[in-house]
């Protein structure tokens, strides 16, 4: 898969706006078992990517990904910036120079195992690695891009009937039971948005 400038630099006004339009959405589900600023975090995060597309576009896939690694970090506060930035950054140091992502799989796997030893947490700990883990598991098969947004959804969901083990949501104890993860599901709206690119336009 060749990823030109204008997939990337559509890419990121599409994730833009779709953190945009469930910003208070995700605000509320943090509300629930966090902070309540997870929504406004993303927006700050996506809109500072989105200010520099045009440059971010023009860079290799993998110095690309790197770059908007480390805006996240620099924008999105709460444990959130930290893990967005460490997903997206090894993302980019796994993949092989120029444009070429053939399997991203692998690199995926290295990333999110990056993300795992960031936020010293793994599946079931109710937080965005449990949507990472069923989604790269769902590239190792090749699945089509409708079913891997399918399965981040549903991944997010399930984190509703867990007891979070990591983050601010862990103090609640039992309490963090019934409420979906902001993280997943802001996770899955990413992905969600990704896969919904590629299947319609289905980039060169």
């Amino acid at each position: 898969m060749h990823l030109a400038a204008a997939d990337l630099s559509a890419l990121i006004a599409l994730c833009r706006a779709e953190i945009d339009r469930h910003g208070e959405h995700l605000g509320a589900l943090d509300s629930a078992i966090g902070d309540g600023d997870h929504g406004a975090n993303m927006r700050r995060g996506l809109e500072a990517v989105f200010a520099e597309r045009d440059a971010i576009a023009a860079l290799p896939l993998p110095a690309a990904l790197e770059r908007i690694g480390l805006v996240l970090v620099m924008n999105i506060g709460g444990a959130a910036g930290p893990l967005y930035g460490t997903l997206l950054m090894e993302l980019g140091r796994a993949l092989p120079d120029g444009d070429e992502a053939d399997d991203l799989a692998a690199p995926l796997e290295r990333a999110i195992a990056a993300v795992a030893r960031r936020g010293r947490s793994g599946p079931g700990d109710k937080t965005l690695l449990d949507v990472l883990y069923p989604v790269q598991a769902e590239l190792v098969r090749r699945s089509p891009p409708g079913d891997i947004a399918a399965c981040a959804r549903s991944a997010a969901h399930s984190t509703g009937p867990m007891q979070a083990r990591r983050g601010r949501a862990s103090f609640l104890g039992a309490r963090s039971i019934g409420h979906e993860d902001p993280g997943a599901s802001s996770c899955a709206l990413l992905t969600a948005a990704i896969c919904g690119y590629f299947e319609e336009h289905r980039p060169s």
